[in-house]
């Protein structure tokens, strides 16, 4: 430890800030103790002085100190109305009307027609009893959105700038907050930036900006937006389509434009890193600095103080982003040290550079960028090394360099490997190749091409041309590359959100591997020296045959021989065969064992956190928040997956197209898809579709891209609408076995859970004859049948049916009865009252046909389910037993819900999925009063968020909801 005192330094000042950032007062405590325990057991076996564990102690409360003073003084100004608005229901629909005074601070974002922009407040006046009482900010910040209403005022909106004063009157409300268990929690993530109110203003006319002061920090960043601005109109005009904003992003570290389905696809492979403007970007720019600078013949001194200060200015053209913020900051130290004869490792410059990031805003630490950043850079620095030695030295250049890459490849792959499982929940197989292949292409080629056109065009602009022209063929290769291997979606790995310790027990163990790799490779370089220096030895003493046997001085032994009286200096005898290791054997078989155990250990993590459920027995059905709309994901005790339709958005209209934004909200690529991903969804077993209506189904494009589908449940119908014709396409073209939902199917899905249809739509009950499109038989094993192509059934396709063509889907929706553990839970979609008497209906009418009787019916004999048979079920008695769980359907809507339906069924609990302050009006006042009167519980996702229940294997059924905070 006492080798590298800043890099322990700040290693206990992040441990500090981290406990006093997620521990209460009295944890903090405990993790001080702990960590004084251990720097003193390490001063006891010498291994650190008194002084250093003192420092260490320091910067562990020091750290702790400032982040709750931080946390304590992150604070809005309006205390009364913010506690007014989180004791709302829900908070987020809590409104004042107020005038907001101060200064912007950020970029205006323009998206379609909304804008976006950081205020730092002066004084704000919010609308009350009484007149308004303009109220001191202080410089606290909101964040301010403005609806666009015509596109004349985008005009309006583009001289809004940065350092500007700006009068804004709106709406003001409180972010919302998480409402699914693992979900986004928006109010969280703005307050680590210290904004804890949103600002909604409609149209241009409710901002009134003005020239603010022309020397202050704004200011200067306004000019450095403008130039950022005018670069990135040259890139546009250099390169075509998504082409100039992707050279925008990797050359200048403007995103804005990126395309945002290109950038889902370097995600996936892992590539976000090159779009990010990074150490790699700034090593370029000072080797390319650097060469012209050499050019000029200047002196070594010169160019280092030169590029020193070009830093700064690079880090604030690109953007300032944590990732370049940290290599701007090492890269100063760096030169610095260099140009004062005082380099040292590279891990003290990555510990000072964290230091000081921490000390100017600690609320960093919880930036994925930073610790990421920071995370692989002291990899790369600890482990490349030791790794590289494990591979062939090679004997060209270009191998060489390719082991380098391979190395420097591994070693961050590795350790970004728990963050971004922890926080991405994802990892491609292909990650090592597609950073091997286009790192290198990216950094010496398409990188510095893009530069050079960007400067040449100023200078002569059709050599930027040409060289552009280079370049648009280097990312057509670069994006061809791309697409072929993010299409390769067996090759994407799924893993649950894992544990904090789950985490931190990786870099333990990785920690391990450098450590023991790095001694036992030094052990290896020692023992080559040695018996480098012994083979010198034994050549010098064959030339000299009359001189003593000796090894070299520092491993001189002396062995006294039986004449030693007689010639005392020839009986010095020595064997130079005879080499003494720096690291004894035990000491090397002990880094073996540890080595061993480490790797073991890292596998033993890594399957585990893939697998995190292996062993858990519990049954769960998870009412997603999904705002307007439905979607249901369960998961049996065997580790089946199933999910009742997606969610989505209804869309009214065609928008103009000036007010179509890059990268809409979606909620099934925002919501759905991420909370499955986090609960370690490999693979859905059965996907159900109660009907086509775009708030139930549009999510599931998303969920279909980014999860494996197995089979499909659906009302049998279709229509035409967008959505619905796209998922049903995309299903056909993936080869997905698609199920009607005909009354009477039954799924074993396995030992403790069952699905059952309980009667059939009532657009197939009007066709003369109804079959699956795809089967005419009930699988009985999910695990069999569902996993399999479908049976042929003999019956000619003219006897097929059309699938009907049905507009209004609400009164179509497929009806299931899921039996887990014995507790039974009722899904009907958007089924209407006309639907629910149908179904009753349906239900009598099977109690009173006799089993044989049923497969004597409409039905041929071919299409009847093989195993098991339509038996007497609770479902089709007229004495129907109590169930336990109802979804209300269509979100609470007065036309469903009735009293025979709820009489019917009798349900211990009812769960309404309806979005916050919907145009609907629902769930309408009068479901709500039968349930009361019918003494039924109803959770609802607007005031709940997402609502869980757990069935453990004794049919002990448990109930949480996700309540959004208050």
């Amino acid at each position: 430890m006492s080798q590298r005192p800043l890099v322990w330094f700040t290693v206990c000042w992040v441990l500090g800030s981290s406990a006093a950032a997620s521990l209460p007062s009295l944890g903090i405590a405990a993790a001080g103790a702990a960590l004084l325990a251990l720097l003193a057991s390490q001063v006891l076996l010498r291994r650190c002085s008194w002084t250093l564990a003192a420092a260490c102690m320091a910067a562990f409360g020091l750290a702790a100190g400032q982040r709750t003073w931080t946390d304590a003084r992150n604070v809005t100004a309006l205390p009364e109305p913010y506690a007014a608005a989180l004791a709302a229901s829900p908070a987020d629909g809590a409104a004042y009307e107020a005038k907001l005074a101060g200064k912007i601070v950020s970029p205006p974002e323009i998206d379609g027609d909304r804008v976006q922009f950081r205020v730092a407040g002066s004084s704000i006046a919010v609308s009350g009893e009484g007149a308004p009482v303009p109220v001191k900010l202080g410089g606290e910040r909101l964040l301010v959105q403005v609806k666009l209403a015509k596109e004349e005022e985008l005009q309006a909106a583009a001289a809004w700038k940065r350092g500007q004063q700006v009068i804004v009157t709106g709406a003001l409300t409180v972010p919302a907050s998480g409402t699914n268990f693992g979900g986004f929690d928006y109010r969280a993530y703005l307050r680590g930036q210290r904004i804890h109110w949103l600002l909604g203003a409609d149209g241009a006319a409710a901002v009134h900006a003005s020239a603010g002061p022309r020397w202050s920090v704004a200011s200067l960043l306004q000019r450095m937006d403008a130039v950022r601005a005018a670069l990135g109109r040259r890139m546009d005009a250099l390169y075509p389509g998504v082409q100039a904003g992707y050279m925008k992003g990797l050359v200048l570290g403007i995103s804005d434009d990126l395309d945002p389905a290109m950038f889902r696809q370097f995600s996936q492979l892992g590539l976000t890193h090159i779009l990010a403007i990074s150490g790699l970007h700034v090593a370029v720019f000072l080797y390319a600095l650097g060469g012209l600078l050499r050019m000029l013949r200047m002196t070594r001194e010169r160019m280092l103080l030169v590029m020193i200060a070009a830093v700064p200015l690079y880090v604030l053209l690109a953007g300032a982003s944590p990732s370049v913020v940290r290599s701007g900051i090492m890269a100063m130290l760096g030169l610095a040290a260099a140009r004062l004869h005082k380099l040292k490792d590279g891990l003290h410059l990555l510990a000072a550079a964290a230091l000081l990031m921490l000390l100017w805003e600690p609320y960093m630490l919880g930036n994925v960028g930073f610790q990421l950043s920071f995370l692989v850079t002291a990899g790369l620095i600890m482990g490349t090394s030791s790794f590289r030695k494990l591979l062939p030295r090679g004997g060209k250049w270009w191998t060489t360099s390719m082991y380098d890459l391979l190395s420097v490849t591994v070693v961050a792959q590795a350790v970004s490997l728990p963050l971004t499982i922890y926080y991405f929940n994802g990892l491609h197989v292909l990650s090592i190749a597609a950073n091997l292949v286009l790192v290198p292409f990216i950094s010496f080629v398409v990188m510095p091409l893009g530069g050079a056109s960007l400067l040449l065009e100023g200078l002569w602009h059709p050599a930027g041309v040409l060289v552009a022209q280079m370049t648009v063929l280097g990312n057509e290769l670069t994006f061809g590359f791309i697409m072929k291997l993010s299409s390769w979606k067996s090759f994407r790995l799924i893993w649950a959100t894992p544990p904090l310790w789950w985490v931190a027990a990786f870099y333990g163990a990785l920690g391990v591997v450098f450590y023991t790799l790095g001694k036992l490779q030094a052990a290896k370089e020692d023992s080559a020296a040695a018996e480098g220096e012994t083979s010198r030895e034994v050549s010098s003493i064959a030339d000299e045959p009359t001189q003593p046997l000796q090894l070299p001085r520092a491993n001189q032994s002396r062995v006294e021989p039986r004449n030693a009286g007689k010639d005392a200096e020839t009986a010095v005898w020595s064997a130079p065969f005879i080499e003494l290791p720096t690291v004894s054997p035990a000491a090397q078989r002990k880094h073996h064992f540890a080595l061993a155990g480490a790797v073991s250990a890292l596998a033993a993590l890594l399957v585990g956190a893939y697998y995190p459920d292996a062993f858990d027995r519990n049954a769960y059905v998870d009412f997603l928040d999904v705002g307007q709309g439905d979607s249901i994901y369960i998961r049996t005790a065997g580790g089946k997956h199933m999910l009742i339709d997606g969610g989505g958005a209804v869309s009214f209209g065609n928008y103009e197209a000036w007010r179509q934004r890059k990268d809409p909200f979606e909620v099934g690529r925002k919501v759905v898809v991420p909370l499955l991903q986090q609960r370690g969804v490999h693979q859905i077993d059965l996907l159900v579709l109660s009907h086509l209506d775009s708030d139930h189904i549009k999510g599931l494009l998303a969920v279909m891209d980014a999860i494996p589908v197995r089979a499909i449940l659906w009302n049998g119908t279709v229509k035409a609408s967008e959505d619905a014709v796209s998922l049903l396409r995309s299903a056909v073209d993936a080869d997905i076995p698609m199920y009607r939902a005909a009354s009477g199917l039954n799924w074993r899905i396995d030992s403790g859970a069952s699905i059952q249809v309980i009667g059939s739509p009532p657009s197939l009950l009007d066709a003369e004859s109804f079959r699956s499109v795809v089967d005419a038989k009930a699988p009985s094993s999910a695990s069999e049948e569902l996993a399999s192509s479908p049976p042929t059934t003999g019956v000619p396709d003219a006897a097929i049916p059309a699938v009907p063509d049905v507009e209004d889907q609400n009164g179509e929706s497929t009806a299931l009865l899921i039996n887990l553990y014995g507790r039974q839970f009722l899904f009907t979609g958007d089924a209407d009252a006309e639907e629910e008497r149908s179904l009753l209906t349906q239900l009598h009418a099977g109690e009173e046909r006799s089993p044989e009787q049923s497969s004597s019916s409409k039905t041929p004999a071919a299409e009847t389910p093989k195993t098991p048979t339509t038996p007497k079920t609770p479902a089709t008695t007229k004495k129907q037993q109590p169930i336990d769980v109802m979804k209300i359907s269509h979100h609470g809507s007065k036309s469903s819900s009735t009293d025979e339906w709820l009489a019917f069924w009798q349900p211990s609990e009812a769960v309404i999925s309806v979005g916050r302050n919907n145009m609907y009006g629902h769930p309408h006042p009068d479901v709500l009063e039968r349930l009361r009167q019918a003494g039924i519980e109803a959770a609802r996702t607007d005031l709940d968020g997402e609502v869980q229940f757990r069935i453990n294997p004794g049919g002990v059924l448990q109930q949480r909801h996700d309540v959004p905070a208050r």
